[in-house]
């Protein structure tokens, strides 16, 4: 099996573990979650590992008999893995005794994450709600705070590059508000940050805000790359998935993609597409096609089925689909000059939650 091959089907897969580790994976939150970071041959992917469709996996990984791990297909060696030690900034706590890894936890290898309100105006109301989303289970779990403070996320973020070499991080956000969806507060947030780790590269994902030059100061503050998601490129599935969000429309995160390019740069905009609610491949790939004219980086990533959502029970999508819109994906962002490689921080330079990278 090659590697490309491997990692789509682990990402759609997922992988039973069948060996001694610390925790078996991150549960609940804002993005995709129920996974655990691999490190496939040094290569960092995100593997769902804690979902009940994982159960049925033909992958599980095992020990190897010399003290490692590799990732077996049905019961046959295929790939060496390794996992990323348990930071060493998790050991520590704010004055007012508040966990380091509540306030932001280790993605990868070297990328820092935070939601930083873990309250979102599309959750108060169910029929809202993003149907993939589990942003607030994660709260009622007391894995983390509802509220972070730029002080606290300075903080957190300094001990990060200190002790573990984290070089960037991303900061999302439950949506706060229907004007600026959050973007003032991110931005307080940015400019802490970026005082008290200047080399820290940092992106912010949120929702359109109402005025788009409210972006103009987030960049100002020193972020380097935004996240602007629309899953979706049609407005009737966003109008089943993410009822909440879709009240703004399609041709409006258009917008918001060209002005936020204009602000930080081609390259340093993207936007998350989820592959599994339905859409056509044409549909997905045009879409995507539609965002790297502009500029934006079509961050592709499978369906991941969290538990404690309304598509808990939903199919991940087939991994020979992934592989199709990833190699006509990538050759589009080819054609308009767009590669992770060149995308200063956050979920885009990872690329650990999708196998896109991969296919570039």
């Amino acid at each position: 099996m090659e590697k490309q091959e491997l990692l789509v089907e682990l990402q759609s897969r997922g992988a039973r573990l069948e060996i001694p580790v610390e925790d078996h994976g991150r549960r609940g939150g804002a993005g995709p979650s129920d996974d655990k970071a691999f490190l496939l041959a040094g290569v960092a992917a995100m593997v769902p590992t804690l979902g009940d469709f994982v159960k049925s996996s033909p992958f599980t990984v095992i020990g190897d008999g010399d003290g490692g791990f590799c990732v077996t297909h049905e019961g046959e060696p295929v790939l060496p893995v390794s996992f990323a030690p348990t930071p060493k900034f998790y050991q520590l706590s704010t004055a007012e005794g508040i966990p380091y890894q509540k306030i932001a936890v280790l993605h990868s290898r070297d990328v820092l994450a935070t939601t930083v309100s873990q309250r979102c105006i599309r959750w108060r109301k169910v029929e809202d709600r993003c149907q993939f989303c589990a942003i607030e289970n994660s709260l009622e779990d007391e894995q983390t705070v509802a509220l972070k403070t730029p002080e606290n996320l300075a903080e957190v973020a300094e001990a990060a590059r200190r002790l573990d070499g984290v070089s960037h991080m991303v900061l999302t956000t439950g949506t706060l508000n229907g004007r600026d969806m959050g973007v003032r507060y991110l931005t307080k947030c940015v400019r802490a940050i970026k005082e008290a780790v200047p080399e820290m590269g940092i992106q912010v994902q949120f929702e359109p805000p109402l005025d788009l030059e409210e972006m103009v100061p987030l960049a100002e503050a020193g972020t380097d790359t935004v996240g602007i998601h629309l899953e979706s490129f049609d407005q009737k599935t966003r109008e089943r998935i993410v009822p909440g969000k879709a009240r703004i429309g399609v041709e409006r995160y258009f917008e918001a993609f060209q002005r936020a390019v204009e602000i930080f740069g081609r390259n340093q905009v993207s936007s998350y597409v989820i592959v599994g609610f339905g859409d056509s491949e044409d549909t997905i790939v045009e879409g995507c096609r539609r965002l790297a004219e502009i500029g934006a980086y079509p961050f592709v990533v499978p369906l991941r089925p969290l538990l404690g959502t309304p598509l808990e029970n939903t199919p991940a999508p087939e991994p020979e689909l992934m592989q199709s819109i990833y190699r006509r994906v990538a050759a589009n962002n080819r054609r308009y000059g767009l590669s992770y490689r060149n995308s200063k921080a956050g979920c885009t330079r990872c690329g650990a939650c999708s196998g896109l990278t991969a296919f570039e």
